[in-house]
């Protein structure tokens, strides 16, 4: 999970006369939603090369009036395709909060700029530079403050293992600042051993304990291997793993050790948690995904076996250890750029114990740092000591997490969208229109989330002008409502019925269920949920239109 990776490229500022400085945040070309973006902040009235200008002798108002032109802008470049579809977009009012990840990777790059803005040949920050940077931090903390909370240590949970792989890390030349704990309604976390600062690294991993593909390259295995025609390296190491976790002198036997005997994820769902999730999608993505890992089992494991069985011994190579295996990489693995360019998924001992936030303290940690020839986890906001760290794995729907990892998200997941199905006739429109209306896909999440009647702009744009487009001429302001309220009538009734596919057969006590049906239905209480909020909200706007309608009928 590469994050600098990013659309953004950071410039340094060149100053355009004494008194002036100029910053520039450039939306990279090679962003797949180039387009949308650059229309974006052209109707915004921002400069579409990112140029911000600031004076030096600028007061903190205005530095804060400069900082928020520029929190706006990165907001739009940092805006991935949800945020964008349920953002809102006008040419009149400012671009507000879209996700916390946006909002940390926003905050991030403009404290990243002005870090790297002075110009080679200064020694000292210029004043204005370090007030914008003073009051970019001031908003990261107030960000995290709001959010902060403490973790529930187990204090009685036995972590003998856990303890183990950390001093076997540190004797590997592993660098870190973080615990490991048993937190209450997370299991195993790691924890602030002291109050950690922006930017400050929580850990530091050495590529000599990262496990990547190389050390499959130097096995028996591999000669065997890359005679299999389209292997990938990731089902290369999968197997690998399957048999190393059982060596008793592997150089990473601690760290096996450590692992979870289960993981507990969607792909060991039982046939009563499969049977909870009747009426969700999530039903159809852990039945399908169950399949593919059967089915690459049959194809491949059986044969192997046959053919090398002193490679290969079948009594290791196992369907209950072939999805383990699938399990520990689906859950525990990382994307990491190295330093000879390459992209590799890798296991990361010790960091494996970081979990998964929507608002997370740790947000850049793919790319191996060349000079010490490591991976570093530093903090994009603070740490207390004592409060769990988090990262991001990913901007994931809740879904996705229990399929491949095992859990609900805390809070509100802004990816927690519904796909819609519906005809998507191209339609003619204003420039404005055409920016909110010109998706190839459309969607719905919570409405809780976002604003007119929750219900997101593209989807509403997208169903106006396809029945404007039948009316074939200029509509009046009573059939503009009357539209309006035909589109909310159809939402509600497709929303209602999804709502009725949900209901519960049979009411299940969940302190008596295993955790993988507790789980499941969780899931589908989130579903629940969200797909009320849609049906409440349709029937708000229904409310609102039908009384303007009255209104425009009686003056009419």
């Amino acid at each position: 999970m590469d994050n600098y990776q990013q659309q953004q490229n950071l410039a340094r500022s060149s100053p355009q006369a004494v008194d002036e400085h100029e910053l520039v945040m450039e939306l990279s070309e090679k962003d797949v939603l180039f387009e949308k973006k650059k229309k974006l902040l052209e109707v915004k009235g921002f400069d579409p090369k990112g140029k911000v200008k600031v004076k030096s002798n600028c007061s903190i108002e205005l530095v804060k009036s400069v900082l928020e032109e520029m929190l706006q802008m990165a907001r739009i470049i940092h805006s991935d395709e949800v945020d964008l579809y349920f953002g809102g977009i006008d040419a009149f009012h400012p671009v507000g909060f879209c996700s916390p990840r946006n909002e940390l990777e926003s905050l991030h790059s403009i404290l990243s700029l002005v870090d790297n803005s002075v110009s080679d040949g200064e020694q000292i920050m210029p004043k204005v530079f370090q007030d914008l940077r003073n009051a970019t931090l001031d908003m990261i903390h107030e960000f995290g403050n709001n959010i902060r909370e403490d973790a529930k240590v187990l204090a009685s949970w036995n972590l003998d293992r856990e303890k183990c792989l950390l001093q076997w890390g540190e004797s590997n030349g592993v660098k870190g600042i973080l615990d490991i704990a048993y937190i209450e309604g997370a299991g195993r976390g790691a924890i602030a051993r002291q109050d950690l600062k922006v930017g400050d690294i929580a850990l530091e991993i050495p590529v000599s304990v990262i496990i990547s593909e190389d050390f499959v390259h130097k096995t028996s295995m591999f000669p065997v291997l890359e005679k299999v025609e389209d292997i990938s390296s990731e089902t290369m190491l999968l197997l690998w793993s399957m048999k190393e976790k059982h060596d008793i002198n592997s150089k990473f036997k601690v760290y096996f050790d450590a692992l979870p005997e289960a993981f507990n994820t969607g792909l060991s769902f039982g046939i009563e948690a499969v049977m909870a999730l009747d009426g969700t999608l999530l039903l159809e993505e852990i039945v399908q995904a169950k399949e593919h890992l059967r089915s690459q089992y049959d194809g491949l494991i059986p044969s192997l076996c046959n053919a090398y069985p002193d490679i290969f011994p079948p009594e290791v190579y196992t369907w209950d250890e072939f999805l383990w295996a699938c399990e520990l990489w689906y859950s525990n693995s990382m994307k990491v750029m190295f330093s000879d360019g390459k992209l590799r998924t890798c296991l990361i001992p010790i960091a494996g114990f970081l979990n998964h936030s929507i608002s997370p303290h740790i947000m850049h940690y793919g790319r191996v740092d060349s000079a010490t020839n490591s991976l570093k986890f530093p903090l994009t906001r603070s740490c207390r000591a004592g409060e769990e760290c988090y990262l991001s794995y990913g901007n994931w729907s809740s879904s996705h997490l229990i399929t491949f990892y095992g859990f609900l998200p805390k809070g509100e997941n802004p990816y927690d969208v519904i796909p819609l199905d519906i005809d998507l006739s191209q339609v003619d429109s204003t420039e404005e229109a055409h920016l909110i209306s010109n998706w190839s896909t459309h969607m719905v999440r919570g409405t809780w989330l976002s604003d007119n009647y929750g219900l997101p702009p593209p989807l509403l744009e997208h169903l106006r002008q396809a029945r404007t487009l039948m009316l074939q001429s200029n509509i009046t302001a009573q059939e503009s409502l009357e539209i309006e309220l035909e589109i909310l009538e159809d939402l509600q009734s497709t929303f209602d019925a999804m709502m009725q596919n949900l209901a519960e057969t049979e009411p299940l006590v969940r302190e008596n269920c295993d955790w993988d049906v507790k789980l499941a239905l969780d899931f589908k209480d989130l579903q629940r949920r969200i797909i009320s909020s849609i049906v409440n909200s349709c029937y708000a706007g229904r409310t609102l239109v039908e009384h303007e309608l009255k209104n425009c009928t009686s003056n009419g």
